[in-house]
């Protein structure tokens, strides 16, 4: 299928932002649901712009949001920089992505000036985050699809998981929203979710997974709409076909049930 792609601007607070935009070329001007798919933390890389393209190939339009484009893309978060820092996590086993300790010890390994520039921009990566910010951005967003499409849905990979739960709490226009392998909102923000969420995890990626269960009953016991799939096998970022956490059976079977969940609620 011919994909038509492109990048649209936005603002915020007087400053410029963009996104990732793909639609499939044979269906002209139609206007098409759209899916708004929220990056990983490597922001709207390779991976997340075929991501996008996977959701125009399927009828649908597709727009990805670059969180770290609002204004000036600090030199720590650069495409070159994240990449250069992929790569080296590429090196380390996946269970010690996060762990700081393990990482330092990898990172001490390497020259300067590399050692350097993957330090600051891990630090930036990893560092706690208050979401309020990237919401902000994402609900301006979806003003964006809502003047320029149909029903919207929202999906998104581990910090993106995170923030489709999240924006699901704080902007009711959304029709669905799907969370892979990302922590939950806090019980007092699930309250405010109207919509049905989805969830995807690895049973090894048991930071994030072991608490699915108890979000589970936070859901329910809330009168919300949430059901969820663990792969035993799989780990953290098993969707990520370009790093050696891909699990392509886990991949295939929560992609066909993504497309069903979206089908059934923005058709």
């Amino acid at each position: 299928m011919k994909i038509n792609r492109t990048w649209v601007t936005n603002a915020l607070d007087g400053q410029n932002m963009r996104a990732y935009l793909s639609r499939p070329e044979a269906a002209g001007d139609k206007s098409l649901p759209t899916i708004i798919v929220i990056q990983e933390i490597w922001g709207v890389d390779e991976h997340i712009q075929d991501m996008a393209d996977r959701f125009a190939t399927a009828g649908y339009q597709a727009l990805a949001p670059d969180l770290y484009s609002l204004g000036e893309t600090p030199s720590s978060l650069t495409a070159e920089r994240i990449q250069a820092v992929k790569r080296f996590l590429d090196t380390m086993p996946p269970e010690g992505w996060a762990n700081p300790e393990v990482r330092d010890q990898h990172i001490d390994r390497l020259p300067q000036p590399q050692a350097g520039n993957v330090r600051e921009t891990l630090g930036r990566l990893f560092s706690k985050r208050d979401p309020q910010p990237f919401i902000s951005q994402l609900k301006e967003w979806v003003d964006w699809a809502a003047g320029h499409g149909e029903a919207i849905g929202t999906i998104g990979y581990c910090m993106g998981g995170r923030l489709s739960f999240l924006l699901a709490a704080h902007d009711h226009r959304p029709k669905a929203a799907v969370c892979n392998y990302g922590d939950a909102p806090s019980e007092e923000e699930m309250a405010h979710i109207e919509v049905p969420v989805y969830g995807f995890y690895g049973g090894t990626d048991h930071r994030i997974t072991d608490q699915v269960p108890a979000v589970a009953e936070s859901m329910k016991k809330l009168g919300k709409t949430y059901q969820y799939a663990i792969y035993p096998n799989a780990g953290h970022a098993f969707f990520n076909d370009s790093r050696v956490s891909y699990h392509v059976d886990a991949a295939r079977d929560a992609w066909a049930k993504t497309l069903a969940f979206f089908d059934d609620l923005l058709g």
